[in-house]
């Protein structure tokens, strides 16, 4: 068993040495509650630290849940995984791909062919009273077509979506908040209520997550959490900017609007690793789990996409994690498939990488070390040497426009991800990791080939696509 103390204490080294603001962690097992760490503050007087019934937000580990419902609705015959989008909105289509084509598979696995776009961002910013105007929300506002509160608002913008697709659906794999958002409306008319009445129904209250619920905006939330919910925070030149201006963006709910708990949210995933068990009761159809994350999804140590959740082999075990991002809201979450083993991190500031608190977690509970790597983009022993195929400016359009460049200096690869440069460590195939300065990694990125030349770079999870020349 691990040393409850060592964890602590090296869960709190990484806290302080990132300045984050408030964090609650929560590892759940077969029989009940493993560990717990809470970590810093919620409130402006910077007095009140979480526990784990603190209320957080978990942005797009929300997505797991919507695909899990859509799984359920499939298991109750309600829909079919493989049904085409049209067959909810007759209006949707992506340019170049024939519309009969995309189904709700595809958008569950980001594999739709949807290119990065801005409607996630447009919509928070028009929807979102009271934040701080900076040029970036100043510039996000001017370019936005509408206030894209509307799901028929985000179907126009895809169907006339001015960016190339990604291919062919199921070819590529690139992540799209705004596939999830259409499924959030798919779940609605198949379920015949909202999503937001079907997961409390037959997730949360199954699962005893009574301290959970869908809510875009943050009042119902806060009614809930009995005043147990954390407040938001940034950090600006090492100190942190407190407010309760939670996002607002209404056509994508179930892609990132749940706010939990750390042990409710650990609960949640406990109940995947143990395929649909919880409390030695099956909660959830085990066929409705497999089809979340189970064996129709390949395992391998690179990292599949399975439904709105990632699948790894570790050192012989199976992984699963997702993690998550707003305004005030970082956040991580996994589970050991198999071995009844949950695994959360919350944490109430923007922009804060919640890896190394949950993989220190993960190694607690495997008896590894806590420094263990889980880098699953591994350095070979051989050179790549057709960068010429690969050089050029690559481009994202998901909010404010993202630039990825390779040149070649003396032969040598040289990279800039936007005002970044970077280093590139060749990983196998046409798959690289991207090395800041300072030695830490600004991203994973996988060349995407056809005909002798790379028309796009995966950089994490999002496809650039090489821009005009």
């Amino acid at each position: 068993m691990y040393n409850a103390e060592e964890l602590t204490a090296k869960l709190t080294k990484i806290a302080q040495e990132e300045c984050l603001a408030g964090v609650s962690a929560c590892i759940m097992g077969p029989e009940g509650m493993l560990y717990d760490f809470n970590y810093g503050f919620i409130d402006s007087d910077k007095s009140i630290t979480p526990d784990h019934d603190t209320l957080f937000g978990i942005a797009s580990m929300s997505k797991s849940i919507t695909a899990l419902c859509i799984c359920l609705l499939a298991v109750d015959g309600k829909l079919c995984l493989d049904d085409p989008v049209i067959r909810y909105f007759p209006k949707f289509r992506i340019p170049g791909i024939p519309k009969e084509t995309v189904t709700i598979r595809h958008l569950c696995m980001h594999t739709a062919g949807i290119p990065p776009m801005e409607p996630l961002e447009w919509s928070i910013v028009m929807n979102t009273p009271g934040r701080e105007i900076d040029e970036d929300i100043r510039w996000l506002q001017s370019t936005a077509p509408n206030t894209m509160d509307s799901i028929d608002q985000i179907i126009e913008y895809i169907a006339n979506c001015p960016y190339p697709n990604n291919g062919m659906p199921g070819q590529n794999l690139s992540y799209s908040n705004e596939g999830y958002a259409i499924l959030s409306y798919i779940a609605d008319q198949a379920a015949g209520m909202s999503l937001e009445a079907y997961m409390h129904e037959k997730v949360f209250v199954p699962l005893g997550m009574n301290r959970s619920i869908l809510d875009n905006g943050h009042l119902a939330a806060y009614a809930l959490s009995g005043g147990n919910m954390t407040s938001l925070f940034t950090l600006k030149d090492g100190i942190h900017h407190c407010d309760d201006e939670w996002s607002i963006l209404p056509p994508f709910r179930g892609c990132a609007m749940v706010k939990s708990t750390s042990k409710d949210i650990a609960t949640y995933y406990r109940m995947l690793a143990s395929y649909g068990m919880h409390e030695r009761m099956q909660v959830i159809p085990r066929k409705a789990v497999e089809m979340l994350l189970g064996n129709e999804h390949p395992l391998r140590s690179l990292q599949t996409m399975c439904m709105g959740i990632n699948k790894r082999a570790f050192m012989g075990h199976v992984i699963c994690e997702h993690s998550g991002g707003l305004h005030g809201v970082s956040t991580k979450g996994g589970l050991i498939l198999g071995e009844g083993i949950g695994l959360s991190v919350l944490c109430n500031q923007s922009d804060a990488d919640m890896d190394p608190l949950l993989f220190s977690m993960y190694n607690a509970v495997l008896g590894l070390p806590l420094d263990r790597s889980h880098e699953w983009f591994t350095e070979v022993s051989y050179p790549f040497t057709d960068y010429d195929m690969l050089t050029g400016t690559y481009i994202c359009h998901e909010g404010i426009p993202s630039t990825f460049t390779l040149t070649l200096r003396d032969g040598n690869p040289a990279a800039r991800h936007n005002d970044t440069d970077t280093r590139l460590i060749y990983c196998g195939g046409t798959r690289f990791r991207s090395i800041k300065t300072d030695g830490t990694l600004y991203s994973r990125i996988e060349f995407l080939i056809f005909g002798g030349r790379a028309w796009g770079v995966r950089c994490g999870t999002r496809i650039y696509h090489r821009a005009a020349e």
